[in-house]
């Protein structure tokens, strides 16, 4: 039984499925349901999983469901957290009780996971280009008539090609203008630009335009004060576009969607579309952030320090629910230890991981590791552990011993888990997470 919240998503078949030997992370010698696992009495500091293990903590992860569901509540902002970050039902089944909106998603395949599972409302960040992406929308639309469902658009060609293949749809296709930043990735490059593709979607024969959307994560530098103010220009300029288009009158649908948020400041999205004027429709502004749910221990875990303290209120700042745990394979020097994780276990792309915790497998609590203490490097399935010069760790750290890791950037480390483990605040193993990438 799940530990976290639920949102009646399809999930009884993950429950009914069969671990099979050879899912990593999972120690077993024959196929095990999925249900049962809480059953085993598994621990991972015991060492009874196999290593490297991903493990969710669950009173982490509800933390952080509780301290979103209340900062949306004080800024009057809907939440579509963006699922490419997990890809795991169990976690949207989660978000969704925990009174999202809807779950935004990177790709046509992770739309069709996720309405598999349940989801009934899904915002498409991004472009539908490939006919046969379209092709799969439309027809997962015309049999599903009560699916929500939102993309972008930002050309005129673009826009030409999604009214074409909408002809066959009984309602409108629902778009959101993209509004970009210059040098960045998708998005119309001006307000003059954005209005012409606005103008053009209301125009079109079976669209129509459901609101404006924008990414301010681009935006994200070493440079705090100028990242604010470069944020808070970019709102201000989605904020004005939503007014324009509605004093237009080209918005189709029945409220007005303005949305932008990503994990590093989405504070300053929810406060600059807090004060629009009155509009014709109810605006909805929805942020999307996707990796506030497990945070992590190096770039996200700095920037939401500091979105709480801009915020000065709330349950407490976002914490850490995902770590990476790996066994001592090798001392071959005494300043050196490796260990049982890789590239191919671990984020590398924003930083190398942090190393935590050490533990002799057996009762007890991990020992915080020592400052100078560092992943200095991966392999695929090696990671470097440097140890700091006449520590004591030195000596002791033995081969068998556990290493504890948080990680910098959680997409890149789910990506590498088809199964995660959701640990207690012991590291007793309560359930799993079955990610779809």
């Amino acid at each position: 039984m799940s530990l976290l919240p639920r949102d009646g998503l399809a999930l009884s078949a993950l429950e009914d499925q069969l671990l099979v030997p050879g899912t990593k992370g999972v120690p077993l010698t024959e196929p095990l349901r999925q249900g049962a696992i809480a059953a085993q009495g598994w621990n991972v500091l015991h060492a009874d999983t196999s290593f490297p293990v991903a493990v969710l903590k669950l009173t982490a992860l509800r933390h952080n469901l509780d301290w979103m569901r209340d900062f949306c509540a004080r800024h009057g902002a809907a939440l579509a957290p963006h699922g490419k970050t997990t890809m795991c039902p169990q976690l949207f089944g989660a978000q969704l009780a925990n009174g999202a909106w809807g779950m935004t998603l990177a790709t046509v395949p992770q739309v069709q996971v996720a309405h598999r599972f349940g989801v009934r409302r899904v915002l498409l960040a991004n472009q539908l280009v490939a006919r046969a992406d379209i092709n799969s929308i439309m027809e997962l639309l015309r049999g599903d008539p009560d699916f929500a469902f939102f993309a972008l658009a930002d050309s005129l060609e673009g826009v030409a090609r999604l009214s074409a293949a909408a002809s066959i749809l009984p309602r409108p296709l629902s778009l959101l203008v993209e509004l970009g930043i210059s040098g960045k990735r998708a998005g119309c490059r001006s307000p003059q630009q954005a209005m012409e593709v606005a103008r053009a979607i209301a125009a079109a024969p079976g669209l129509q335009l459901a609101g404006i959307e924008g990414y301010e994560g681009l935006l994200v530098s070493d440079d705090r004060a100028h990242d604010v103010q470069a944020v808070n220009a970019f709102v201000a300029q989605l904020a004005a576009l939503v007014a324009q288009c509605d004093a237009e009158g080209l918005f189709g649908a029945a409220d007005i969607l303005a949305t932008a948020g990503g994990s590093a400041y989405f504070d300053l999205v929810a406060r600059g579309l807090e004060n629009l004027p009155a509009l014709s429709r109810p605006l909805v502004p929805i942020l999307r952030s996707g990796c506030y749910l497990t945070c992590d221990h190096g770039m996200y875990l700095g920037l939401t320090g500091e979105l709480n303290a801009r915020e000065a209120a709330g349950i407490g700042g976002l914490v850490p629910a995902l770590e990476v745990w790996s066994m001592v394979q090798s001392r071959p020097e005494p300043g050196l230890a490796i260990l049982t994780m890789g590239k191919r276990d671990a984020s590398y792309d924003v930083a190398l991981p942090a190393a935590l915790w050490s533990h002799r497998p057996g009762p007890g609590t991990p020992r915080p590791l020592p400052p100078g203490c560092r992943i200095v490097k991966m392999n695929d399935q090696h990671a470097y552990l440097q140890l700091p010069e006449g520590d004591v760790l030195c000596q002791e750290l033995a081969v068998g011993d556990l290493i504890g890791c948080g990680i910098s950037h959680p997409c890149t480390t789910f990506d590498k888990w088809p199964v995660l483990l959701g640990v207690d605040d012991d590291y007793r193993v309560q359930q799993a997470f079955n990610t779809f990438f």
